[in-house]
């Protein structure tokens, strides 16, 4: 299920609620691990897209691309992680991670950590009260969601594609490095 769930792209097919609906049947724990494991493997379905899609990007668009690559090498997996834990739309990172080429290992880990955790504190919230939460938020304002999904994973798309990496980096590092630039 959270396989499933999480490899569907801009639509989201709601596989937490089934977690907080069977978690009083199964062991936490173990939905944890297999339900993390389900849903950090379905994340990558963006990441696919976004790494065999690069090829429409033309080579000056790739190689300043590159140069977030860089930046986003010491804080990567925290955002990774967060974006995993936390019911942010992963695909906003994961496409851009695909197109940028970033270490598949180096993604997934994080990924994983976050998705077991996340799902560990579902199964276990969803043990406790499950009816509340679906009292409280209700299941019938999937498509608000959808559309956010698809205007964010536009913008940042957008955003990525415009913005000149090269020059960002050589800011920060002439900032780090005490030159001002």
């Amino acid at each position: 299920m959270s396989f499933i769930g999480a490899s569907s792209i801009i639509f989201p097919i709601p596989y937490t609620i089934i977690i907080f609906l069977i978690a009083s049947k199964y062991d936490p724990i173990l939905l944890a691990v297999f339900g993390g494991a389900g849903a950090a493997l379905g994340e990558f379905t963006g990441y696919l897209l976004g790494f065999y899609g690069r090829k429409i990007l033309s080579e000056e668009r790739r190689r300043k691309m590159e140069a977030l690559v860089k930046l986003f090498g010491r804080y990567g997996p925290l955002a990774i992680f967060l974006f995993a834990l936390t019911p942010l739309p992963d695909d906003l990172l994961f496409i851009p991670l695909g197109i940028l080429r970033y270490r598949f290992i180096k993604a997934f880990i994080p990924a994983l950590l976050g998705k077991i955790l996340m799902i560990y504190l579902l199964a276990y919230f969803g043990r406790v009260g499950a009816d509340v939460i679906l009292l409280i938020f209700g299941e019938g304002n999937l498509w608000i969601g959808t559309i956010i999904t698809a205007v964010l994973l536009a913008i940042i798309l957008v955003m990525l594609l415009r913005i000149d990496w090269e020059k960002v980096l050589q800011k920060y590092i002439g900032k780090r490095g005490g030159s001002k630039t």
